[in-house]
């Protein structure tokens, strides 16, 4: 073989040689920046999904934006009490209350006939005031939601019935299943006349949502320990391992001689 053909192959395979190293260069570029996206990607997936367990079970309070609307008949400071009772009553009690709240509805199952008794009796006022404080602890916005829907049963003059209608049916502390609205107003059919297109309305449109949030910020700002909070003329019976309905009543009775 000539010297010149030789060279000539010897050229080419270099050109050869060349190629290859400029290819897999090429495809080095490549792998890296398809890996590069990826990693970006699998990053901007882990923000979001970062941002969602930062906010999962958060009440923002975005439904609760708007004027503060108190239900019909409210008094006292701001009208934050819903007033069960005869006004001339010698004695008033006092009830803060969640409805998502364990010791609430505990509460509510022991001395209920009492109180309906001496209201019915013109012999005691109740003031119920509504906290959200479960939906601040376990997450969600079941406390907000069922005491707004308290509230719009105030508007219709049914408060009280609807109020032992949710106690009653008060769902496991864990579980929000007053979120659901359509809950809420199912439970209203248990109500005589309660369920109507102006409560189903309220309900669904959060119309008390605000007023809520101001009664419980008043029961975070008022030094109360938790919920149930229950005063009698002023003192915390709540508190008083002695109480029983029996001697609610025998006070209250008093009271009224």
């Amino acid at each position: 073989m000539s010297e010149k053909n030789r060279e000539g192959k010897r050229t080419a395979r270099q050109k050869l040689a060349a190629e290859r190293e400029k290819q897999k260069s090429k495809d080095k570029r490549r792998r890296a920046l398809i890996v590069g996206a990826s990693v970006v990607c699998v990053l901007g997936l882990a923000a979001v999904i970062g941002v969602v367990a930062a906010n999962a079970g958060k009440d923002d309070g975005s439904e609760s934006a708007g004027p503060i609307v108190a239900p019909s008949g409210a008094q006292g400071k701001d009208s934050l009490a819903i007033p069960v009772g005869e006004e001339s009553a010698k004695s008033t009690l006092v009830i803060w209350e969640d409805f998502r709240c364990p010791a609430c509805k505990a509460f509510e199952l022991a001395y209920r006939d009492t109180i309906h008794e001496l209201t019915e009796a013109g012999q005691l006022k109740v003031e119920y005031h509504l906290a959200t404080i479960i939906d601040g602890n376990m997450g969600g916005t079941g406390s907000r939601k069922s005491a707004n829907a308290a509230a719009c049963a105030q508007d219709a003059g049914k408060f009280t019935p609807y109020h032992d209608v949710l106690f009653t049916n008060q769902p496991a502390e864990t579980d929000d299943a007053f979120a659901d609205e359509n809950k809420l107003i199912d439970l209203a059919g248990k109500v005589d006349g309660l369920d109507t297109a102006l409560f189903q309305e309220c309900v669904e449109g959060g119309k008390h949502n605000s007023w809520v949030e101001k009664s419980n910020e008043a029961f975070r700002t008022g030094g109360f320990s938790g919920t149930p909070t229950v005063l009698l003329d002023g003192k915390n019976i709540y508190q008083d391992r002695s109480m029983t309905p029996a001697k609610l009543k025998q006070l209250v009775q008093d009271a009224n001689k």
